[in-house]
């Protein structure tokens, strides 16, 4: 069984690994950004609703918000879209696969952390005087318009926002003696809730847990706090690694004082990120950073609070994940193609879909809506995604650094929480490396 799981694994790091390849080749072989960018201005800001059928492909995790807007789109527009949705693990596999021949969808979504990768490798249409043309132009999300620019061209809009917040559990708050209303406002904090959880002595219960094998996790999760405690892990353009900055540090001896105490789910340390929210789910866990885009799914079953991440001192932030949209260097339907990007930056997509289903939205000015007017848990998730420290990390090797089995990250978390935290300097050295190649 555990062959078996070892080859499976062996097998998508080789499929991941040639989707790189085949993005880096065509940047070597001068994958441009002409393709169909001039075709984009046809149909003016609207673009074109002629009736045309448009493919689109996104990754599980996003199924749920997808299916919402392409139903709406498809009840109220001439252009129909035919939406794939791919497991998670294949879904850079496939678009490398289908950018090498040349058979990439109209309209493909990629996970932000990915976006200046594919963007440098010209997989995605330029639609810089589309976006700027938008009325609303300067209220959309900035990390995901970011992470898609090159050389000062905008190539995606944001799809579907998933940001990091704390959650939780008001009935075991209640049970220790904390304030069910109120969540931690500070890293010590955080660390004092879980330990009052854990000191109830409940089986089964625990006062928090995370990824601890999982790098994506990790990096969502984490982040965060440094940016709100001042200090930035990636430098020169995401070239170079600084996670053995003051907060970080503060941060890694949280977790292991948390670990060594036993206020950690202790199926955390294989975590490998499939399942790293399901406890908490089962109301087994007292405090957890957490999706934001699962509040619908934990409310179900845990009474939920919901705050920004904390700062070590203070401050708020959160991780501006989620997927950029674009439109491919393979379409012939740019003008229709940017027709349902345009719709989607509108209010009846942002609020009268995303919003009224429990998603953030991607524009400032449309944060307090009616929605979120009646969970004050939904504003807050809006609002810390305006917040001044809430950002989306840029590197171009972020998969081989961070996300990846294995990662040099994945190295440094397990040697900072379950080790004894001396190779801080040497681990970060290693995601530098990984960054630079």
């Amino acid at each position: 069984m555990i062959r078996t799981r070892t080859r499976g694994r062996q097998r998508r790091l080789v499929a991941v690994a040639a989707a790189i390849a085949t993005t880096a080749a065509l940047t070597a072989c001068g994958g441009s950004d002409d393709g169909p960018a001039g075709a984009v201005s046809a149909g003016g800001v609207e673009g074109v609703d002629d009736g045309s059928t448009l493919t689109l492909w996104t990754r599980a995790p996003l199924e749920f918000q997808a299916n919402l807007l392409v139903e709406a789109y498809n009840r109220t527009h001439k252009n129909k879209v035919e939406l794939t949705i791919t497991p998670n693990d294949d879904y850079v596999s496939r678009v490398g696969a289908a950018a090498g021949s040349g058979d990439l969808p109209d309209l493909f979504a990629a996970d932000v952390v990915y976006l200046p990768n594919w963007t440098e490798a010209g997989l995605f249409a330029d639609v810089t005087e589309q976006i700027g043309q938008l009325p609303h132009a300067d209220e959309i999300n900035k990390g995901h318009l970011d992470a898609g620019t090159r050389d000062g061209r905008r190539h995606v809009l944001p799809f579907v926002l998933d940001l990091s917040v704390m959650f939780w559990n008001k009935a075991l708050y209640q049970e220790a003696g904390l304030d069910p209303e109120k969540g931690p406002s500070t890293l010590a904090e955080f660390a004092e809730h879980a330990k009052a959880v854990q000191g109830l002595d409940k089986e089964g219960v625990h006062g928090t847990s995370f990824g601890g094998n999982c790098g994506g996790c990790t990096v969502f999760t984490w982040f965060p706090t440094m940016w709100a405690s001042g200090d930035d892990p990636l430098l020169d353009d995401g070239a170079k690694s600084v996670l053995d900055n003051p907060s970080a540090k503060q941060l890694y001896g949280t977790w292991r004082d948390l670990w060594d105490s036993g206020a950690v789910d202790p199926a955390s340390k294989d975590e490998t990120g499939a399942t790293w929210v399901a406890a908490f789910q089962q109301g087994k866990v007292g405090v957890m950073p957490y999706p934001a885009t699962l509040l619908a799914t934990a409310d179900k079953t845990v009474d939920v609070g919901v705050a920004p991440l904390p700062g070590v001192d203070g401050g708020a932030s959160t991780f501006l994940g989620g997927d950029g949209i674009g439109i491919s260097k393979d379409s012939e339907k740019a003008a229709q193609a940017w027709n349902f990007l345009s719709w989607l930056m509108s209010e009846e997509a942002q609020v009268g879909v995303l919003a009224a289903n429990n998603s953030s939205v991607a524009r400032s000015d449309l944060t307090n809506n009616e929605h979120t007017r009646e969970d004050p848990r939904l504003l807050a998730i809006n609002e810390v995604a305006a917040a001044a420290d809430s950002r989306t990390p840029m590197a171009v090797n972020f998969q081989q650094a961070f996300n990846a089995a294995g990662s040099p990250w994945v190295t440094l978390v397990r040697n900072q929480v379950f080790g004894d935290g001396s190779s801080l300097a040497a681990d970060n050295a290693a995601v530098s490396e990984a960054l630079g190649q």
